[in-house]
Parts: structure tokens; C-alpha cells; sequence
């Protein structure tokens, strides 16, 4: 939880020593019972509390009153509030996990090794995050870790990663996708001559044999190990049983085939999911590699990590940026597309804040360093994007439990078609009956479904990511497509947040520039957002040296005298107490009222503009089938309905103090059905208490910003409230694809079983319909990542 902890209402406790799940569970009711708790989840596993309050001035009263809960409860357990420490994250890499049901066996696992907070298996990005506990003995853990994956999945290579270096090693995949390929061929080679040449009984059975091994040894050997650990239902004990069934019965050719070809469609299920990974991985290849850090007046490369806090590198032309900092020396245009999918380049000038992740254009500038690598823009959008497979989707959780049941019920399914029949039905015979329930059972493999899910959901936050949308998991992706109630902040959401002179309304005598140049004058020595607008808007330079006298009245505006003339800016109040007459007619906006030697001159509007693409998204919103869209501001009523009727909006409520907006969210989260999800969008900041209470909390124009970043689920990284449409539709083109998925692989495999079970279908068709479909599904997966929103 990190910095949205401290900000929002929300903490994350570690509960050192909870081993009763039973006490887990009535620790969480007792704390859901108290005042001001608005959300608690006491995860066992972890030896987590997630907690979170209506508001941050009820946090410190409720951790108290958790600690008691759990003294009392469970004496011994030691509650700490969970810190950031960096030092403590650790990433591994997986060389050679391609099975995802493995990955999933990996990550329970290593979960429940001492010392180990979290553990999240990233399957297509073949990384394994992990979390330990303080004091924890990390050499030990690593030791237990690569221990239980060598058992799980003995082929493959653990190495552990640093900050800098989270990319794969295309030299060792290659490596081992070689000796696969060279086995595999061997294997076809015996099989051919065994099949072609027409040779004498033994001879057939020793080439079938040799083919088989070379073929299927790792399955068979994979099975074996499973089978002593005592996880028995998986795709290696259907393929194993198929085979040898099929051996048993004198069905050589079929055995050494279905093995065969289950081992080709493997190697191209790995193809796939490797271009898949390296797609992904080239939409987030914004890690820089290395820093130019000037020491003197010399400059030298070294790793990002090694850079500290004020220390001076050089960007040179074509470069990433590699640290967030500001410019104090040079100019260039800098490429943010990688980071918030801008297409037009980006001018910085000394004093402009630069991001890592940045690419540098054109010319040479020095950065002085604001953040450690560790904390580094890049650094969060990349672990963000990592970490989002952790947060699964409900439709991953379904097609897992799904799969954990599936498999065991069609293993029992293809024992009962083997035996039953013979035994019930007159002159059916074991042998057709057995050849029967093998067919199935190769069939049945429910890989298509277990890979091609959680790879859509994946490739769907790539591809936001490339289209400058942060979502921060598979979950939060999902819940976009049933929005039905969207809520806006209005300032720097639907407006600029930028006051911009929006008026000049002269009185007879005067012309607008006349009022303009008085207004100048008045404000030149201002640094008020209002003040400064004024000059903007005069856009001539203001000599200051006229000026002979300055008055600021505080709550009031300014008396300033410019060569004699004495003029009066500010708001009605000003007017009253100076005795200026002036017309009182309503005007929306702010106003800054002028008079010139007690003569009203007229006034100036300044306005917070609406954002361009605002009212199109309004629009877009409707269309998408969200039911009611809401603007929530502390601004004055009028402004707000202003703003709120030229958007075209359902509801406007204005002049709201920061706990009346949480008041607003939970009035409308009453009215939403129990499916409907409820969005709001604001800055990342000022409406961290509102993002919380939302079901999806949208940061607009995040980037760069920690806060925005830690308390969203999802992050705009631009400040275009376009960008949200972008992620509903990425949300509606991921769910699309997904449900494709699953209804191609069920209904494929249902004809197929049924066919199998018939008679009908031979073990030939059984490969196409478990390899077929299961690359197929990764291939329809692999659609979302290339797939750009309008």
C-alpha cells in the first residue's frame, strides 16, 4: 500500500506468527465491526491485514483498536505496519517454466516458506516477485526457493535479478529450445522409418520404443515426479496414461504420434508465448541500462541503481533518460511515448522536470537527480506492470478452480467409459472401450483454457500501457467493462486547473487593453494564480518602475498608484469599502473588479477552462452503457453548473468539502446494482479519500506523481480524460477475446469428448483438439496487445 496508506485511509498491517486460519477469519469480523472500518481482508497465507478507514483522522484510532483485537485474540502474534523497503523485494527469473500450472504449484509453495511475505508467479513474463520478512535469512529463503521450483520443475534455471537487470536471456532460452527441437527430430526420424519401412514385429517395437522415449521421456518423467509428490491431475499424467494406454493395447503408431505431436504443439504453444512475452516486453522496454553520472569534469556510465539523489548526469541525443530529475543545463525534445503515449515530442528547457523512461531526441542536457532508480518513475510503471498478474481477475479465478475439478472429473470420466461398457454391454470388448477412454483423455488436457486466459489479461495491460494507461491488475481491467456510474472531480479532471483570463469587459470610456494594462500593473508584483493569469493575458512586458505606490488589503485585491492614477483591482468587497458603484449583475467565474481614481472601469472573468476533449468523453461514456455520470467540486455552485450543463452531465454537486465528496460516492454506490461498478476519477491527491471509496479509482494526469500512483487502481498518464475510454475499450476488446477463448476451447474439446467417446474420433483428432485449439487461443490472446483504441 505504501504512500496510499498514508494518505487515503488505508494500511497495511504484518501479522509475524498467525498460524490459525480459523483465528484469521475471526479477527476480520471482529475489526469489520468497528466504527469508521470501511474495508478488512486478513490474508492467512501472507500473514497479512489490509485495512482501510472512512478517513484518514480515523486510521490511528483504528490500528489501535486492531492491536488490542489481536492481543487479545492471539497473544503471541506480532502486528507491524508494513514498509516500503526495496531491499526486501526480490525478483527471480524462470528460465524454462512453460507450464503455467506449474507456476501456479511454484507460487503456493514458495508462499509458505518462512520468511517469505508474498509471492506472485508472473507466467508470461517468467518472473517470480517475492517479499521477504525483516530480519529474514536471504541467502537460506533463495536456497529453499530454488529447492522447491528444482521439484516442482526440475528443468528449470532460477537467477535472481537486480533492479537493473529484469530482462530475459535470449541466449539460455535458445539454448534449451534447441535441444528440445534436436530431440524432437530424432524422435520423428525412428518414428518415420518405423512407419515407412515395413519391419519385423521387434523391430517396430524397439524403433516405436526409442521414438517414444526421445519424444515423451520428459513427460513421462515429469508425470512420475507429480505422481511422489502426490499431485496427480495435470497435463503430463493425461498425456503419460494416453500413451502408454495406447502402447498397452498394441496402438504404437497412435502412442508415438499423439506424443509427438503433443510435443510439436508444445513447442509452438512456446513459441507463441514467448512472442507474446517479447511483445510485452517491447511495449516496456523503457528500463534505462545505464547512467552518465558527471564526477568533475569527467563523465562516466554506471548502472541507474548507483546514482544518488542531487547527483548530475548527461543525456546525450538518442539516450533514455535514466533517473527523474530537473534540467539544469541544455535543451532538447525528449520522445514520452513509452511512458504516457503521447505521439507529439516533448521540448525541455532548464527548470523543466524530466522522467525516467524519457528518450532524448536531439540535443545534449544535464539532469540533477530527484529520486533513486528504486523510486524512479520507470521503476514503478515497470513493477506495476510486472505485479499486475498477482491481482487476477475473477474470470482467472474461475478458469483456475475450474481446471483444479475438470481434469480429475474427465480422468474418473475415461475410467468409467473403460470399463463400464464391457462389463454392462454384451460383446463390447476392453480393448475398443480403452482406446475409447485414451482418445478422451488427450482430448481433455485443459491447457487452451489455463494459458490463453491469464495471457489475455496480460497482454491487455500491456497493450494500456503502451496507450499511456496504467491498470494495476487483471481484476481492475475487468471491472471497467461493468462501469455504470462514472463521478468526476471537475478541477484538473474535466478542466485545465489552469486559470486563464476568459473575459475583459471594459466600461464606455475604456478599451480592453487600457483595462488590461491597469490590471497589470496592479498584479505585477503578485504571484497568485489569478494575478499572474492577468499578465499572461496583457502578453507585454509591465515596467514596474511606474508604479510609485503598492497597497495589498488582505481578503480585498491591491491599490497600486501608476503616474498619478490610482487603480483599484479585486473583488466586490474591494469596490464596496473604496465606495466605487458598479452594476451587480451575476457573473460565472472569478472576477476581478477595476476602478482608476474611484471611476468603476470594468471587469475581468478568469476561468478554469474546459478540457478540449472533455465533452466528446461525456459522450463516448454514454454510448459505452454507462448509466449516469456525476461532477463532484468544491467550487462554487454557479461554476460547477456551468461547467457540469456544457458537458451535459446527470448530476452536478459543488461547494463540497472533501468528506461530503466520500458522502456523494456512497450515496451513489447505494444506488448501483450488485454487479455495477462504480468509477471516479480525480487528481491522485486531494481526492485520495474518494479514489478509495470508489470501486475503481481513476488518477488523471498521474504521471510522475507518487501519489497518484499509489492511491488509483487505474493511472492516466496524461492529463486527456480521453485516456479513460482508451482503457474501457482495451477493457471491452481484452473481455471479448478472453470469452472467445474459453467458448472455442469448451466447445471444440465438448464435440470432441463426445465424438471421442462415440467412437468417432481417433487419437489423431484428439491432438488437434487439445494442441490445435490451445494454440489457437494463444494466438487470439496475442490480438489484444497490437490493438489500438479510437
Amino acid at each position: 500500500m505504501g504512500l496510499k496508506g498514508m494518505i487515503t485511509g488505508a494500511k497495511e498491517l504484518v501479522l509475524e506468527g498467525l498460524n490459525c486460519a480459523s483465528c484469521a477469519a475471526r479477527i476480520e469480523e471482529r475489526i469489520k465491526a468497528l466504527d469508521g472500518v470501511t474495508d478488512v481482508h486478513v490474508d492467512f497465507t501472507a500473514k497479512k491485514l489490509t485495512l482501510e478507514t472512512a478517513g484518514v483522522e480515523d486510521l490511528e484510532r483504528v490500528i489501535t483498536e486492531v492491536r488490542a483485537i489481536i492481543r487479545q485474540m492471539e497473544p503471541d502474534v506480532v502486528v507491524t505496519e508494513k514498509r516500503v523497503d526495496f531491499s526486501r523485494q526480490k525478483s527471480f527469473l524462470l528460465m524454462g517454466l512453460d507450464c503455467v500450472n506449474c507456476a501456479a504449484k511454484i507460487e503456493q509453495q514458495i508462499k509458505k516458506i518462512s520468511g517469505v511475505q508474498s509471492a506472485v508467479v508472473n507466467f508470461p513474463a517468467k518472473k517470480l516477485m517475492v517479499e521477504l520478512a525483516h530480519n529474514s535469512p536471504e541467502t537460506e529463503i533463495y536456497q529453499q526457493i530454488k529447492q522447491k521450483i528444482d521439484r516442482i520443475e526440475p528443468g528449470v534455471k532460477v537467477e535472481q535479478l537486480s533492479l537493473a537487470e529484469k530482462k530475459m536471456n535470449p541466449r539460455e532460452e535458445t539454448k534449451a529450445e534447441r535441444k528440445g527441437t534436436l530431440r524432437l527430430a530424432a524422435g520423428a526420424a525412428l518414428f518415420a522409418a518405423a512407419l515407412i519401412f515395413n519391419f519385423t514385429t521387434p523391430v517396430e517395437i524397439v524403433l516405436y520404443g526409442l521414438s517414444y522415449l526421445l519424444v515423451g521421456g520428459e513427460v513421462l518423467l515429469k508425470s512420475a515426479r507429480n505422481i511422489a509428490r502426490g499431485e496427480v491431475f495435470d497435463e503430463n499424467f493425461l498425456m503419460s496414461v494416453a500413451t502408454l494406454g495406447a502402447f498397452a493395447i498394441r496402438q504404437f503408431p497412435e502412442a508415438v504420434a499423439v506424443m509427438l505431436f503433443y510435443q510439436v504443439g508444445e513447442l509452438f504453444q512456446d513459441y507463441a508465448v514467448n512472442r507474446s512475452r517479447k511483445s510485452i516486453a517491447a511495449l516496456m522496454d523503457i528500463r534505462p541500462d545505464s547512467a552518465n553520472l558527471k564526477v568533475g569534469d569527467e563523465v562516466k556510465p554506471v548502472p541507474p541503481e548507483s546514482v544518488n539523489i542531487g547527483d548530475i548526469i548527461v543525456v546525450k541525443p538518442g539516450e533514455k533518460v535514466p533517473l527523474d530529475g530537473k534540467v539544469i543545463e541544455g535543451k532538447s525534445l525528449v520522445d514520452t511515448s513509452a511512458m504516457t503515449g503521447e505521439s507529439m515530442p516533448r521540448e525541455v528547457v532548464p527548470g523543466a522536470e524530466v522522467l525516467s523512461g524519457f528518450i532524448n531526441k536531439s540535443g545534449l542536457f544535464s539532469v540533477e537527480v530527484s529520486k533513486p532508480f528504486a523510486e524512479s518513475t520507470v521503476s514503478k510503471i515497470l513493477d506495476l506492470v510486472e505485479n499486475a498478474a498477482g491481482k487476477k481477475a475473477p474470470t482467472e479465478n474461475f478458469i483456475t478452480k475450474f481446471a483444479r475439478y475438470y481434469t480429475p472429473v474427465v480422468v474418473f470420466g475415461a475410467l468409467a467409459i473403460a470399463l463400464l461398457p464391457p462389463l454392462l454391454i454384451p460383446g463390447a470388448t476392453f480393448q475398443h472401450w480403452i482406446y475409447r477412454a485414451l482418445v478422451v483423455l488427450v482430448i481433455a488436457c485443459p491447457c487452451a483454457l489455463v494459458i490463453s486466459i491469464p495471457l489475455g489479461f496480460f497482454g491487455g495491460i500491456g497493450g494500456a500501457s503502451r496507450n499511456g494507461v496504467l491498470i494495476k491488475g487483471g481484476n481492475y481491467l475487468e471491472a471497467l467493462n461493468d462501469v455504470k456510474i462514472a463521478v468526476f472531480d471537475k478541477t484538473g479532471t474535466l478542466t485545465q486547473g489552469v486559470f486563464k483570463v476568459t473575459g475583459v469587459v471594459p466600461e464606455e470610456v475604456f478599451s480592453k487593453e487600457k483595462l488590461l494594462e491597469y490590471a497589470s500593473f496592479a498584479e505585477a508584483h503578485s504571484s497568485h494564480p489569478i494575478a499572474r493569469s492577468i499578465v499572461e493575458a496583457y502578453n507585454r512586458s509591465v515596467d514596474t518602475e511606474k508604479i510609485e505606490d503598492y497597497e495589498e488589503i488582505s481578503g480585498h485585491g491591491i491599490k497600486v498608484k501608476v503616474e498619478g492614477e490610482e487603480i483599484l483591482a479585486g473583488n466586490s468587497k474591494l469596490m464596496q469599502r473604496e465606495g466605487v458603484a458598479y452594476s451587480q449583475d451575476k457573473i460565472i467565474g472569478t472576477v476581478v473588479h477595476l476602478a482608476v481614481n474611484k471611476k468603476y472601469a470594468g471587469y475581468i472573468v478568469i476561468s478554469d477552462e474546459v478540457k478540449e476533449d472533455s465533452a466528446t468523453v461525456m459522450k463516448r461514456l454514454k454510448e459505452m452503457g454507462v448509466r449516469k455520470l456525476v461532477m463532484l467540486t468544491g467550487d462554487n455552485r454557479e461554476v460547477g453548473q456551468a461547467v457540469g450543463r456544457s458537458l451535459g452531465l446527470d448530476e452536478i454537486h459543488a461547494e463540497l468539502l472533501p468528506h461530503q465528496k466520500v458522502e456523494q460516492v456512497e450515496r451513489l454506490n447505494r444506488e448501483k446494482g450488485p454487479k455495477e461498478k462504480l468509477l471516479f476519477a480525480g487528481d491522485g491527491i486531494n481526492d485520495a479519500p474518494v479514489l478509495a471509496r470508489a470501486d475503481i479509482g481513476v488518477a488523471m494526469g498521474g504521471l510522475g506523481s507518487d501519489a497518484a500512483i499509489e492511491a488509483a487502481d487505474v493511472v492516466l498518464m496524461t492529463d486527456e480524460p480521453s485516456k479513460l475510454v482508451s482503457a474501457m475499450q482495451i477493457a471491452k476488446r481484452t473481455r471479448g477475446i478472453v470469452w472467445q477463448n474459453i467458448i472455442l476451447a469448451l466447445v471444440v474439446k465438448g464435440i470432441f469428448l463426445l465424438l471421442g467417446a462415440g467412437g468417432v474420433a481417433t487419437m489423431w483428432e484428439a491432438v488437434f483438439a487439445d494442441v490445435g485449439v490451445a494454440l489457437l487461443a494463444i494466438l487470439n490472446a496475442m490480438r489484444v496487445m497490437r490493438f489500438n483504441p479510437v
